[in-house]
């Protein structure tokens, strides 16, 4: 594992300082002074791996009363690398016009929100992105790909816009897709506008909205594909994952995936723990 996303932080954190997590929607059982020693010693035993602090989700949507100010202290204060920006527009507003193009009402925001973020934390910081399990969908080969749904081509103007040169990474968030979503469509329809790098993520079972449901099996067949791709990597979520019932291959947890990954991936060390 060379990246680690720590989740989440409110857009409109507060941090006074002092590693004073209250108020910056972090929700470790732990003070920050214990969170920045664990993101050292992990660094320390793990020199490649980069720590990221993973802002909004579907929980924090405060986008309005960003605090760029608070997160960039935050990250220094942590010794984090970077951040991930997981802006979920509640509405996207998206909808297919001539001539077949899809086009957003989150599209300017997703684009300004990129610009503000590579300003505020200046490469070798990293920004990465997570892109909705649909957000690929609706143009050319993957006009009608199924499922829709508000999400369809959410990413894709701003992958094909001028600030899409600020992102190191695009994460694709595969899961809660429901029956008929296909991960590695989803990934080939992505790999159409975005020529970075690109991981494929997976989700510790169960699936809320009807699959996929990944198994250790179907895990390390798409890590197989996607190690294909010079360009290409895995994302799990979450790492430390554990589905009620009896731990085994068609009911994982994140250490069965981490390592099913790992040997798709065709990667060293497999076998060894989560740190």
């Amino acid at each position: 594992m060379n990246m680690v996303a720590l989740s989440f932080v409110r857009p409109d954190a507060s941090y006074p300082g002092r590693l004073d997590l209250k108020g910056t929607g972090l929700q470790y059982g732990f003070p920050g002074a214990v969170l920045r020693d664990a993101i050292a010693l992990l660094k320390q035993r793990q020199p490649e791996t980069r720590v990221l602090l993973a802002v909004g989700g579907a929980n924090y949507a405060n986008w309005g009363g960003l605090n760029l100010d608070a997160i960039v202290r935050l990250v220094r204060d942590l010794g984090a690398d970077g951040v991930d920006l997981d802006y979920e527009p509640e509405v996207p507003g998206c909808s297919v016009r001539p001539p077949g193009r899809v086009r957003c009402l989150s599209d300017a925001a997703w684009q300004d929100l990129v610009a503000r973020f590579r300003s505020a934390f200046p490469r070798p910081l990293l920004l990465t992105v997570p892109g909705w399990s649909i957000g690929a969908y609706g143009e050319e080969a993957f006009q009608n790909a199924q499922p829709r749904g508000p999400y369809t081509g959410s990413m894709l103007n701003l992958l094909r816009s001028p600030q899409a040169q600020a992102i190191d990474l695009v994460s694709i968030m595969a899961y809660e897709g429901g029956p008929t979503f296909d991960p590695w469509q989803a990934y080939q329809a992505y790999r159409q506008v975005w020529s970075g790098p690109l991981a494929l993520g997976v989700q510790v079972p169960p699936s809320q909205l009807g699959g996929p449901t990944y198994t250790v099996p179907l895990a390390e067949q798409l890590a197989r594909k996607v190690a294909q791709d010079a360009n290409g990597g895995m994302m799990l979520y979450p790492l430390l994952g554990r589905p009620p019932g009896t731990i085994g291959p068609d009911n994982p947890d994140g250490r069965l995936l981490s390592q099913a990954l790992c040997r798709g991936l065709d990667l060293p060390g497999c076998g060894q723990a989560l740190p």
